[in-house]
């Protein structure tokens, strides 16, 4: 056997060989250089819908009655173990639900109680915003209908909790569950454990059986008001430092139909429409939202009840080549006539309007009698699933301004009466109003004078 000499044995004061930078190895190739951070623009942006929703109980706009209820029933320590939360869409439903999973298990090192009081965050909160709580459980009933879902889901309710003082069941749009679903969730909301709660939202109140309503705390959440939509948005532009007319935002507002999502969703859009820091006008908002100008709709409207049907086609199609959608320009007449409507019986400081265009609505409402505002109402309503429906929505807008033009100017079912009564044909009427006020009479005078020549 040949002896083996020191160069067999490796030694320890040699200095290992330098690793190529370029080689891999068994923990991974070679490292490689970070990318660059990423900038402003490649980051991914948040909508203003989810970078706004509220985070506390003040800051859901518009449903003060509904907060101020929940309020003292914490506060008294009278809550009830299932709540119906309901209204159309974007006005907090979800939201809310999950802000009730917060005070339901809302705990610091000094509170210990259900509260809707978030001063500080709470050992619960971040990972209930976040949704991934072990005790709050969140199911859409729109994608989970079936009766094996919500057994599924109600397996657990017998359990305790695991870290959180209730274990909160929230279920999104429940009205869509299946009627097998709702008989499994029946027994458990009629005997429910102490330590379970439930939290329904909904926008079709009338589809969920009246059997599982009476076993809720049902509240109604409302639609927010333009007024207070617009205090929302104006704060969102300051935060954003973004710069809109005042007008534009009431335009969105009044598109929004209370909905603070649909308005905030929109103001994301409008706030693009300008380069950054000029002023968004409330001309590219309505060219956005395809509206009509306010300003012009009402001067149609006034002709409309003037009874001069050809000067107000001219102005639709005058809007109409503007972009106007002929739907849109028909909701503006229906909002104008309720707004000349209100204006007759409370004044003009009823509309939430710039002043010369309430004044004007209010000119219209007093020279007009109520009668023949319902009348117009009754017509544009028709007149607006007719334009929905026909196959020329602008054709349809010109045959309905010319009948509401003529129906405007005709006297009501009662002076006509009266007249005849009185032995006073109608071809002999005078040519103004059923009400004798202001608004002189147009189309519908012409067309009775030129009956009178023939006779």
């Amino acid at each position: 056997m040949a002896n083996m000499g020191d160069e067999d044995f490796p030694r320890d004061d040699l200095e290992p060989p330098e690793r190529d930078p370029n080689t891999g190895d068994m923990f991974g190739d070679a490292p490689v250089a970070a990318p660059p951070a990423p900038t402003m623009d490649s980051a991914a942006y948040t909508v203003i819908a989810r970078k706004y929703r509220p985070q506390t109980f003040d800051d859901l706009y518009g449903q003060e009655a509904m907060v101020r209820t929940l309020r003292n029933a914490f506060s008294s320590g009278r809550i009830a173990h299932a709540f119906m939360l309901t209204g159309v869409r974007g006005v907090g439903k979800t939201t809310t639900a999950r802000l009730l999973a917060r005070a339901l298990n809302f705990q610091t090192a000094t509170v210990d109680t259900p509260t809707l009081d978030f001063h500080e965050e709470g050992i619960h909160c971040r990972s209930i915003i976040e949704g991934r709580h072990m005790d709050v459980l969140e199911l859409d009933a729109a994608s989970r209908t079936g009766v094996g879902d919500i057994r599924d889901l109600l397996e657990g309710v017998r359990y305790a909790p695991v870290e959180a003082r209730f274990k909160v069941y929230i279920i999104d749009e429940v009205h869509m569950l299946s009627t097998g679903a709702f008989n499994a969730l029946l027994k458990t909301l009629e005997e429910p454990p102490p330590h379970a709660k439930f939290i329904f939202a909904t926008t079709e109140i009338r589809k969920v059986p009246v059997t599982i309503l009476s076993r809720t705390q049902r509240f109604d959440l409302r639609r927010v008001e333009p007024d207070v939509l617009v205090k929302n948005l104006e704060m969102i532009c300051e935060n954003e430092g973004a710069r809109v007319e005042a007008e534009g935002l009431m335009l969105i507002a009044r598109a929004a139909e209370g909905s603070v999502r649909d308005g905030q969703s929109m103001l994301d859009q409008a706030i693009v429409q300008a380069d950054p820091g000029v002023t968004v006008t409330a001309a590219s908002i309505r060219d956005m939202l395809g509206l009509a100008d306010r300003a012009q709709t009402i001067s149609l409207f006034e002709q409309i009840m003037r009874g001069e049907a050809g000067p107000a086609i001219e102005t639709f199609r005058t809007l109409y080549g503007y972009g106007a959608n002929p739907d849109q320009v028909v909701m503006d007449l229906l909002d104008h006539t309720h707004g000349a409507s209100v204006a007759k019986a409370i004044g003009p400081q009823a509309l939430v309007l710039p002043r010369e265009q309430a004044q004007r609505l209010a000119a219209v409402g007093a020279a007009v009698s109520a009668g023949t505002l319902s009348r117009i109402w009754q017509l544009t309503l028709k007149a607006y699933d007719e334009v929905r429906r026909a196959p020329d929505a602008a054709a349809a807008v010109d045959m309905a301004l010319i009948r509401l033009a003529y129906a405007a100017d005709l006297p009501g079912p009662e002076e006509a009466l009266k007249r005849l009564q009185d032995g006073d044909a109608l071809a002999g009427a005078p040519t103004g109003g059923p009400s004798g006020g202001g608004i002189p009479g147009g189309g519908g005078a012409a067309a009775r004078g030129a009956g009178n020549a023939v006779a």
